[in-house]
Protein backbone atom coordinates (compact mmCIF):
# COMPACT_ATOMS: atom_id res chain seq x y z
CA UNK A 1 0.00 0.00 0.00
CA UNK A 2 2.82 2.42 0.87
CA UNK A 3 4.46 1.70 -2.48
CA UNK A 4 1.17 2.41 -4.28
CA UNK A 5 0.71 5.74 -2.47
CA UNK A 6 4.32 6.72 -3.13
CA UNK A 7 3.96 5.86 -6.83
CA UNK A 8 0.69 7.80 -7.06
CA UNK A 9 2.28 10.81 -5.34
CA UNK A 10 5.25 10.77 -7.75
CA UNK A 11 2.93 10.44 -10.74
CA UNK A 12 0.76 13.37 -9.65
CA UNK A 13 3.77 15.55 -8.84
CA UNK A 14 5.39 14.73 -12.20
CA UNK A 15 2.12 15.49 -13.98
CA UNK A 16 1.81 18.91 -12.32
CA UNK A 17 5.44 19.85 -13.02
CA UNK A 18 5.17 18.56 -16.58
CA UNK A 19 2.13 20.72 -17.28
CA UNK A 20 3.85 23.69 -15.71
CA UNK A 21 7.01 23.11 -17.76
CA UNK A 22 4.91 22.66 -20.89
CA UNK A 23 3.07 25.91 -20.16
CA UNK A 24 6.34 27.78 -19.64
CA UNK A 25 7.69 26.33 -22.89
CA UNK A 26 4.58 27.64 -24.69
CA UNK A 27 5.07 31.07 -23.10
CA UNK A 28 8.67 31.18 -24.33
CA UNK A 29 7.31 31.12 -27.89
CA UNK A 30 5.43 34.38 -27.31
CA UNK A 31 7.56 36.34 -24.85
CA UNK A 32 10.36 38.35 -26.42
CA UNK A 33 12.18 39.95 -23.52
CA UNK A 34 9.61 42.59 -22.59
CA UNK A 35 9.80 43.03 -18.78
CA UNK A 36 7.62 40.68 -16.76
CA UNK A 37 6.50 40.55 -13.15
CA UNK A 38 5.86 37.35 -11.24
CA UNK A 39 2.43 36.66 -9.83
CA UNK A 40 3.86 36.75 -6.32
CA UNK A 41 5.32 40.23 -6.88
CA UNK A 42 2.16 41.47 -8.59
CA UNK A 43 0.06 40.31 -5.62
CA UNK A 44 1.93 42.81 -3.42
CA UNK A 45 0.27 45.61 -5.40
CA UNK A 46 -3.34 44.40 -5.24
CA UNK A 47 -5.52 46.97 -3.54
CA UNK A 48 -2.73 49.54 -3.28
CA UNK A 49 -2.41 52.79 -5.19
CA UNK A 50 1.22 52.22 -6.18
CA UNK A 51 0.30 50.29 -9.33
CA UNK A 52 -2.52 49.87 -11.77
CA UNK A 53 -3.56 46.61 -13.37
CA UNK A 54 -4.67 46.72 -17.00
CA UNK A 55 -6.62 43.80 -18.44
CA UNK A 56 -5.88 43.58 -22.16
CA UNK A 57 -8.70 41.29 -23.27
CA UNK A 58 -12.02 41.64 -25.00
CA UNK A 59 -15.02 42.75 -22.96
CA UNK A 60 -16.63 39.28 -22.96
CA UNK A 61 -13.44 37.81 -21.45
CA UNK A 62 -13.16 40.57 -18.84
CA UNK A 63 -16.82 40.21 -17.83
CA UNK A 64 -16.37 36.53 -16.98
CA UNK A 65 -13.47 37.26 -14.62
CA UNK A 66 -10.53 39.54 -14.01
CA UNK A 67 -8.17 40.66 -11.28
CA UNK A 68 -9.99 42.84 -8.76
CA UNK A 69 -9.43 46.52 -9.48
CA UNK A 70 -8.14 45.95 -13.02
CA UNK A 71 -9.19 48.30 -15.80
CA UNK A 72 -10.01 46.76 -19.15
CA UNK A 73 -8.24 48.15 -22.18
CA UNK A 74 -8.90 47.26 -25.79
CA UNK A 75 -6.11 45.06 -27.18
CA UNK A 76 -5.84 47.23 -30.31
CA UNK A 77 -4.53 50.17 -28.26
CA UNK A 78 -7.42 52.48 -29.07
CA UNK A 79 -8.03 53.18 -25.37
CA UNK A 80 -4.47 54.19 -24.45
CA UNK A 81 -5.35 57.89 -24.50
CA UNK A 82 -7.51 57.31 -21.40
CA UNK A 83 -4.25 56.80 -19.48
CA UNK A 84 -2.85 60.25 -20.28
CA UNK A 85 -3.55 61.50 -16.74
CA UNK A 86 -1.20 58.91 -15.24
CA UNK A 87 2.37 59.75 -14.30
CA UNK A 88 4.73 58.36 -16.93
CA UNK A 89 6.65 56.47 -14.21
CA UNK A 90 3.48 54.89 -12.72
CA UNK A 91 3.87 51.12 -12.26
CA UNK A 92 1.55 49.55 -14.83
CA UNK A 93 0.96 45.79 -14.74
CA UNK A 94 -0.60 44.53 -17.96
CA UNK A 95 -2.09 41.08 -18.44
CA UNK A 96 -4.25 39.03 -20.78
CA UNK A 97 -4.93 35.30 -21.00
CA UNK A 98 -1.30 34.15 -21.37
CA UNK A 99 0.63 37.38 -21.85
CA UNK A 100 0.93 37.77 -25.63
CA UNK A 101 -1.66 40.50 -26.18
CA UNK A 102 -0.60 42.31 -23.02
CA UNK A 103 3.04 42.26 -24.10
CA UNK A 104 2.05 43.97 -27.37
CA UNK A 105 -0.03 46.50 -25.45
CA UNK A 106 2.83 47.10 -23.01
CA UNK A 107 5.09 48.00 -25.94
CA UNK A 108 2.47 50.52 -27.10
CA UNK A 109 2.54 52.08 -23.62
CA UNK A 110 6.32 52.37 -23.74
CA UNK A 111 6.05 54.11 -27.13
CA UNK A 112 3.66 56.56 -25.45
CA UNK A 113 6.38 57.39 -22.91
CA UNK A 114 5.44 55.16 -19.96
CA UNK A 115 8.61 53.93 -18.28
CA UNK A 116 7.46 51.39 -15.68
CA UNK A 117 5.38 48.83 -17.58
CA UNK A 118 5.55 45.10 -16.84
CA UNK A 119 3.68 42.08 -18.19
CA UNK A 120 2.17 39.61 -15.70
CA UNK A 121 4.16 36.42 -16.32
CA UNK A 122 1.86 33.62 -17.42
CA UNK A 123 -1.19 35.86 -17.67
CA UNK A 124 -4.58 35.30 -16.14
CA UNK A 125 -4.52 31.57 -16.91
CA UNK A 126 -1.46 31.11 -14.72
CA UNK A 127 -3.05 33.36 -12.06
CA UNK A 128 -6.18 31.14 -12.05
CA UNK A 129 -4.12 27.94 -12.04
CA UNK A 130 -2.35 29.17 -8.91
CA UNK A 131 -5.76 29.72 -7.21
CA UNK A 132 -5.42 33.49 -6.88
CA UNK A 133 -8.67 35.45 -6.62
CA UNK A 134 -10.75 36.52 -9.59
CA UNK A 135 -13.88 38.62 -9.68
CA UNK A 136 -16.70 38.82 -12.20
CA UNK A 137 -18.17 41.97 -13.75
CA UNK A 138 -20.19 42.60 -10.57
CA UNK A 139 -17.14 42.31 -8.33
CA UNK A 140 -18.14 38.91 -6.93
CA UNK A 141 -15.49 36.24 -6.41
CA UNK A 142 -15.54 33.61 -9.13
CA UNK A 143 -13.62 30.56 -10.30
CA UNK A 144 -14.81 31.01 -13.86
CA UNK A 145 -12.35 32.10 -16.51
CA UNK A 146 -12.81 32.80 -20.20
CA UNK A 147 -10.63 30.40 -22.15
CA UNK A 148 -10.46 32.59 -25.29
CA UNK A 149 -10.98 29.45 -27.41
CA UNK A 150 -10.48 25.70 -26.88
CA UNK A 151 -6.89 25.78 -28.18
CA UNK A 152 -5.94 28.32 -25.52
CA UNK A 153 -8.40 27.26 -22.83
CA UNK A 154 -6.58 23.93 -22.48
CA UNK A 155 -3.94 25.78 -20.45
CA UNK A 156 -6.44 26.51 -17.68
CA UNK A 157 -6.16 23.63 -15.24
CA UNK A 158 -8.09 25.13 -12.32
CA UNK A 159 -11.52 26.71 -12.15
CA UNK A 160 -14.27 26.55 -14.75
CA UNK A 161 -13.43 27.46 -18.32
CA UNK A 162 -16.14 29.19 -20.38
CA UNK A 163 -16.09 30.44 -23.97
Amino acid sequence: MKLFLLSLSILLTTSVFSQSAEYKKMLDQYYDGFPTITIEDALKHIGKKDAIFLDIREVNEYNVSHIQGATRMKPDGSTISSLNKLRKDQLIIVYCSVGARSQTFGKMLVKEGFTNVVNLYGGLFYWANMHYPLVDMKGNKTERIHGYNPDWGKWVTEGTVVY
